[in-house]
């Protein structure tokens, strides 16, 4: 497809890529602009999905006109259009050119627990303080978000920034679409499931993503996460089906996530306009109040935080309290290993020892207590371990720390705002300049040739597995651990929507990966599982908010074909089964000790479970 700006033709390269959505792909064209491209009936996301063309070309119809009368005058923190990008004639419109947001993060990662160990809860008050005064302002000139959801909301410097402002509703022009977890139910059919939009979006459904995107970043839960057990199996709904009958986790028969914070940390007021949004109706502007008024504190008794006047934590339990060091639970053997009030970064286990990193009063410190060095915690350090050295990536620089003197540096790739690096028991890999490389005998040793910018890899002990993916280009490769080549001619299946999160997990002869991607207002989870030939053996998917264990994607354990995975009711083993990911078992007796954000790894001595401040190591019978 031939793109103009102001009458000049624009060659766009897949490694120019920053984004994909269900409805287009998003450029880095230069001078601080990104180009944001319109997908056609005919992109390859929409092959074999009519439905889809046909919304594809009526998106297209409506921008024609839509965008030429686009208000002016908007709040600063809305990212909206500069130029208009066309066909060659002009007339056509394909997209559209906007500011870009260097350096900026998607809300939905402020939900992340593991993502804000380095962030303040108080950080997240400021964030929506800011938000919350463009919502105000956009609504005083007559515009409503409509699609208003956390991956919309661009966070940089604790200020946030609205995009995909072309889907914005105002004079005429409807807004049509609408994200599934955010979407206001009281605009939904009252009966219909998969939802649908019945009523036209408006202000206050505005103000009731809102609060929902509030509440996940203050919690780590949406009003509608666990999972609903109701004593009478009549009342059974099934999850996409509870906000239309408000069966939030308020409910008494809703199992409320243990990795989530309670919500008692939060004070009275605040809990009560949850309660009565999202299970009263109650609609209207979110008052600003709530959120001037939200001061988090650290209780120097328990270390704990809560934005409450009095420690919630310390009100129910004496502080002295101190947990058994081994407990039995039916034919578990549950010893702690290690407990901190500071955080634990990262875990590896190396020739069956389990090393760590913790992270506590301004400290990093390895498992036996030696400091590696002394500093703040920045969101996007990304943390390796390979004997008694620590690597630390940031940007695009690796520092490697260890015993020996001096500091062994390394400039590295970013996929995003990662450095991309990985480690195991041979040695390190990183992408430069477009390149897989190693540790080689005399000094680095090339693997292969990656796409830059976009590229993502993880490596095991015998191999490693990489992924792709620009505009309408995807690719995924495996590559020998200690040779070079890489072989890219896996057969992945084109992942549709937008992509959220991916991860690798490895065992001696197995990959797992796993992607989760938001598909027409919808999360899907999906997994596959590779031969280190890159041959595909299983695969398996689901949506999002079912509790499958698919929603989680990483922290798992694998062993051969298959794979051990902590759930709130316990550890489950998945199998591969005739193609199909199967679970094989259950250990309902380690429920007490697993929760979803736990990781496992699995040694001779038993199985070792990490959560973010404590080592247990589970011993069955």
């Amino acid at each position: 497809m031939n793109i103009y700006l102001n009458g000049k033709k624009l060659r766009l390269m897949p490694q120019q890529a920053i984004g994909k959505g269900g409805e287009a792909d998003v450029f880095n064209i230069g001078n601080g602009q990104a180009l944001k491209l319109f997908k056609a009936p005919n992109h390859p996301d929409y092959q074999n999905q009519p439905q889809e063309q046909q919304a594809a070309q009526k998106r297209l119809t409506e921008h024609q006109h839509k965008l030429r009368q686009f208000p002016k005058s908007l709040p600063g923190r809305v990212v909206q259009p500069i130029a208009l990008a066309t066909d060659r004639s002009g007339q056509d419109i394909r997209g559209y050119t906007m500011p870009l947001i260097q350096g900026a993060e998607v809300l939905s990662r402020y939900s992340d627990r593991t993502f804000r160990q380095a962030i303040p809860h108080q950080t997240i008050v400021e964030i929506f303080q800011d938000l919350h005064d463009t919502v105000s302002k956009l609504h005083f000139t007559g515009v409503v978000i409509g699609d208003f959801n956390d991956l919309n909301v661009l966070v940089r410097d604790r200020q946030a920034y609205l995009i995909d402002a072309d889907s914005f509703q105002f004079g005429a022009f409807f807004c049509q679409v609408f994200t599934a977890r955010f979407v206001d139910p009281l605009r939904c059919h009252p009966q219909q499931v998969p939802l649908v939009l019945y009523q036209p979006h408006q202000a206050d459904s505005d103000w009731y993503a809102f609060s929902v995107m509030l509440m996940q970043c203050l919690l780590f839960v949406s009003p509608y996460g666990g999972v609903y057990v109701p004593k009478n199996p009549a009342h059974k709904l099934s999850h996409e089906t509870r906000p239309l009958h408000r069966i939030t986790v308020f409910h008494p028969e809703v199992r409320y996530p243990k990795p989530a914070l309670p919500y008692t940390l939060l004070p009275d007021p605040l809990l009560h306009h949850f309660h009565q949004v999202f299970e009263q109706d109650q609609r209207g502007e979110f008052p600003r109040s709530l959120l001037d008024s939200l001061q988090w504190t650290h209780c120097l008794h328990c270390g704990s935080d809560h934005a409450r006047s009095v420690c919630p934590h310390c009100a129910q339990t004496p502080v002295a309290a101190v947990r058994e060091t081994t407990i039995v639970r039916g034919t578990v053997v549950a010893t702690r290993v290690f407990r901190t009030e500071g955080t634990i970064l990262h875990t590896m286990l190396e020739r069956n020892t389990l090393r760590w990193l913790v992270y506590d009063r301004q400290e990093f410190r390895r498992e036996d207590g030696t400091l590696v060095f002394s500093g703040e915690l920045l969101p996007h350090m990304r943390f390796r371990l390979q004997g008694t050295a620590t690597l630390i990536g940031h940007q695009r620089q690796v520092v490697r720390l260890s015993a020996e003197p001096g500091i062994d540096r390394l400039a590295v790739d970013a996929y995003g705002s990662q450095a991309m690096f990985e480690v195991n028991e041979a040695g390190r890999y990183w992408l430069l300049n477009g390149q897989l490389l190693r540790d080689g005998k005399w000094g680095p040793e090339y693997i292969g040739d990656v796409l830059p910018g976009q590229t993502q890899f993880w490596v095991g002990s015998r191999f490693g597995f990489g992924y792709y993916r620009a505009g309408d280009l995807q690719g995924a490769f495996v590559f020998d651990a200690h040779r070079s080549g890489i072989n890219d001619r896996l057969s992945l299946p084109l992942l549709p929507g937008q992509l959220i999160e991916t991860h690798c997990t490895f065992s001696e002869t197995h990959a797992w990966f796993f992607a989760t991607t938001q598909e027409q207002g919808r999360r899907m989870h999906r997994c596959w599982v590779f031969q280190a030939d890159g041959a595909i053996v299983a695969e398996a998917e689901a949506e999002g908010g079912a509790g499958s264990w698919l929603e989680q994607l990483s922290g798992h354990a694998a062993i051969g074909d298959f794979l051990l995975v902590a759930t709130d009711d316990g550890i489950v083993r998945v199998q591969v089964d005739r193609g199909q990911l199967q679970i094989a078992k259950t250990f309902p007796d380690t429920e007490p000790f697993v929760d979803t954000s736990c990781q496992l790894f699995a040694a001779p001595q038993g199985l070792y479970v990490v959560s973010q401040r404590e080592i247990t190591l589970l011993k069955i019978k």
